[in-house]
């Protein structure tokens, strides 16, 4: 059976692939990055809840989180959504994606793995150069010229609601993945990811 690396959080997408690679009877090895989110945790424990028992390796955790202990992002500084108002803005966090891409090869390359896949749809909301349209795209050509390592992102030209009837015919537990980018331990409902979640689940009516 292959193996290749998928870049987890225990989100919607990214577990969404997990599901779909297992289906097509490949062997799919987590590769989760603490960056210091505030809701590491969280995300850790759902990874945990959300992978299927089978075809899938114990997931690697890797901490880069020094690199951000400095950030004002409020990816990293939970705010108080009480006493303060948050713009998406105000979650920016620098050169993220890049950097995942870049760690997650190294780590395939050194288990003689030769795709990484990611959940990352083109998103409206994303601030991030490294989460545009133009950075997906240009992306399987620059691994092309490095090195051994191929970056797949199969779900890059879907919108959330294609990808949650997708989660829903390969029964995916939706209900158990999280990605709200607010809070540490409930879903907030108001932060572009929670907002942009409850849109797509409504319009695939699975809610």
């Amino acid at each position: 059976m292959d193996k290749v690396i998928v870049l987890a959080s225990g989100g919607l997408d990214s577990t969404t692939v997990i599901y779909s690679l297992i289906a097509q009877g490949i062997r799919v090895a987590p590769l989760f990055f603490d960056y210091g989110q505030h809701c590491v945790e969280k995300e850790w424990e759902t990874l945990h809840k959300v992978l299927p028992p089978h075809s899938v390796d114990k997931p690697v955790r890797v901490d880069i989180s020094d690199i951000f202990q400095f950030s004002t992002s409020r990816l990293i500084r939970e705010p108080n959504l009480w006493e303060e108002q948050v713009s998406d803005s105000d979650m920016y966090i620098p050169y993220r994606t890049l950097m995942f891409f870049s760690a997650a090869s190294a780590f395939a390359q050194t288990l003689r793995i030769q795709s990484v896949y990611s959940g990352f749809i083109n998103s409206n909301h994303a601030k991030e150069l490294d989460c545009s349209s133009a950075f997906f795209n240009e992306l399987g050509e620059f691994s092309e010229d490095i090195g051994p390592v191929r970056f797949e992102l199969p779900l890059r030209e879907m919108n959330k609601a294609e990808v949650a009837r997708m989660a829903e015919t390969l029964s995916v537990p939706i209900g158990t993945t999280y990605s709200c980018q607010i809070y540490s331990d409930i879903p907030c409902g108001a932060c572009p990811n929670c907002v942009e979640r409850i849109a797509a689940l409504e319009e695939a009516e699975l809610i």
